[in-house]
């Protein structure tokens, strides 16, 4: 008697040692057949480490009798939160499935849905020096529906009065402007992040995620971004989307019960990252030096991921492909890329490219000079045998190069042109200078005309014609079609009031027209002209505030003399006699139609550029 009232008393002490095993969130939200990536997924709710897993085929709504073949446990693992449960699964066929998770007599079930792999996945192509990048802030672009400027499961409601607020531009805003994009001549869309960021002020940004697998109910929903995406596919436009792996916000769900202590960088107090990205490399760098760059905050409402942890890089992994995967990408942004630990941070990219191998993915490396940069992209050969597995890398040594000859006269020693001429002497140090990301303003510092002297249009139009034919990806930043200012003077680079919307109607004037128009030529005829795509420069020195260069192949060339002087100029066309005897000396103008005979001496008015196509052997036909 005393045994069996002993046997129950443990028993049932065994059974409250249980709580109700409760699933809350479940990611990845689902998976595919045919996939390089092994699939390990992270269960997170109440009472769930130890629990026994079992996974059951559900078929028109009813569970399938015997052993599942289609999606098998392979193991199981709990992190030091009891909350939380990781199961490696193999996934052999396309289903529904029921994963039980159970512990004692109770349990908690998710149905998990295993879909057919769309053909061609693998092997989708991406964006190239081909195309044009049109880059979106997400909130300040175009309200398309303003049904959705405030939702019931968010804390910020929009409020177009507050500058460092929310606006409500959305998912429909940017499929209604996918015609003006295309007919600007961009054939890709970079919009800054649309995942859930849920803080109480300044989330507009989107950049302090708080859900990694939901566009956030403001911008639409997982559904409308993937029809963004075939929208644009439809119209030959292809997107990229922007990926924060460095931080999360404060808002995010996790931070309210970490899987691990170290799922976080985590400091007795609150410690910035030291934005020293040489301490990844410099042989003289102290350690203490080193951790910070990677393992500070980037700022107080974004805690720092730590990607050594191997469940975190593996959710980050995981949590790339499925996108790329489940919306259909044609490419990646990396937002903040050296301040990840570098080595996992490789590793995470590693594995996209080995799902993805085509893909292309562009990394935000804010430094300079371009050695600092350099070191960054996959294939250099780095002294210490790092390779990043980052095929792009943004250009900011010739954002700067170009900023700095456009914003005063030029005219001292080293100014003006020259500093272009400068940036590209670096070029050796890339391993593939068609892969930089070339762009003249981001949404992080101030526009293309507020920073060129008198804000002169003429000046912008240069510059957007060293975009357009020196080597590289061209990225436009939304608005500066039109040429747009800040809409505060007094400080162009404040970001809030750079990101406001894209004029509209009766808003554009028709100075904007006319600088559109202008972008519109110059990027459609760029679309075709391969030799931009993939040509070699050669470029020749001046020191009047001038620089000429050709785009060239054995086979054509693309001829550009760019003069920054108010002075008009005689172009020195016998310097560049060892390019010209190559080709026919007549050519055409891509911005004007007109022939232009490079066999007889040319004059070019000031602050304005020449552009000629050449070819061998004639055969050129005038561009209408």
């Amino acid at each position: 008697m005393r045994k069996s009232i002993l046997f129950a008393a443990v028993l049932l002490m065994s059974q409250m040692m249980y709580a109700n095993p409760k699933i809350e969130q479940v990611e990845p939200l689902c998976w595919w057949t045919n996939m390089q990536t092994p699939l390990t997924v992270m269960f997170h709710g109440q009472d769930l480490n130890d629990a026994q897993v079992s996974v059951q085929q559900v078929v028109k709504g009813k569970l399938v009798r015997g052993a599942c073949h289609g999606l098998v446990v392979r193991g199981q693992h709990n992190a030091e939160s009891a909350n939380y449960l990781f199961v490696d699964f193999g996934v052999f066929q396309p289903g529904t499935y029921r994963i039980t998770l159970k512990k004692g007599k109770k349990s908690a079930s998710y149905d998990y849905v295993i879909a057919e792999r769309r053909a061609g996945s693998r092997e989708r192509q991406s964006f190239t020096s081909a195309d044009v990048v049109y880059l979106i802030m997400s909130d300040r672009f175009v309200d398309g529906d303003a049904t959705n400027n405030s939702t019931p499961d968010t804390r910020e409601k929009a409020d177009k009065s507050n500058v460092n607020g929310r606006f409500g531009g959305d998912i429909q805003g940017i499929i209604n402007s996918l015609d003006h994009i295309a007919k600007l001549g961009c054939t890709a869309i970079w919009p800054t992040p649309m995942l859930g960021d849920d803080e109480e002020a300044w989330s507009y940004h989107g950049y302090a995620c708080s859900d990694y697998y939901h566009i956030d109910s403001r911008y639409g929903s997982n559904a409308q971004y993937a029809q963004m995406v075939q929208t644009a596919h439809d119209k030959g436009i292809k997107v990229l989307m922007d990926m924060v792996p460095n931080h999360c916000g404060s808002s995010h769900w996790w931070m309210k019960d970490l899987p691990y202590h170290d799922w976080i960088n985590q400091f007795d107090e609150f410690t910035n990252t030291n934005n020293c990205f040489t301490a990844n490399y410099d042989i003289n760098a102290s350690e203490y030096d080193r951790k910070l760059s990677n393992r500070g905050w980037f700022d107080h409402p974004m805690p720092d991921m730590n990607l050594e942890n191997p469940d975190l890089l593996k959710y980050f992994q995981q949590w790339a492909i499925w996108w790329i995967e489940y919306a259909n990408l044609d490419g990646l942004r990396v937002d903040t890329y050296p301040y990840i630990e570098r080595i996992p941070g490789s590793e995470w990219l590693a594995a996209i490219r080995k799902e993805y191998p085509n893909l292309n993915i562009v990394g935000e490396c804010w430094t300079r000079p371009a050695s600092a940069v350099a070191y960054w992209q996959s294939g250099v050969k780095n002294f210490d045998g790092f390779d990043s597995n980052l095929p792009t890398v943004m250009d900011f040594p010739t954002e700067e190069a170009i900023r700095q000859a456009l914003e005063n006269e030029g005219d001292f020693w080293g100014g003006g042109l020259t500093k272009v001429y400068d940036a590209l002497t670096m070029d050796y140090m890339y391993a593939d200078v068609n892969k930089l990301f070339t762009f003249l303003g981001n949404h992080d510092m101030s526009r293309i005309r507020d920073a060129v002297l008198d804000k002169d249009i003429n000046r912008v139009k240069l510059a957007y014609v060293l975009l357009a034919t020196m080597r590289g990806i061209p990225q436009v930043l939304y608005g500066d079609e039109y040429a747009l200012v800040s809409a505060n003077e007094e400080n162009p680079n404040d970001h809030s009031y750079l990101r406001m919307p894209l004029p509209q109607g009766k808003e554009v004037t028709e100075e904007m027209q006319e600088m559109y128009d202008f972008q519109s030529r110059l990027f459609n005829w760029r679309k075709d002209e391969k030799v931009l795509h993939i040509g070699k420069t050669m470029h020749f020195l001046s020191r009047d505030n001038t620089y000429a260069f050709f785009r060239y192949t054995d086979d054509e060339a693309v001829f550009v003399f760019a003069n920054a002087s108010k002075e008009p100029r005689e172009i020195p066309i016998k310097h560049y006699e060892e390019m010209l005897c190559r080709y026919d000396r007549v050519g055409f103008s891509p911005l004007t139609g007109e022939q232009i005979d490079l066999s007889q001496e040319q004059k070019i008015d000031g602050l304005s550029t020449m552009v000629v196509k050449l070819k061998r052997n004639g055969a050129l036909k005038s561009l209408k």
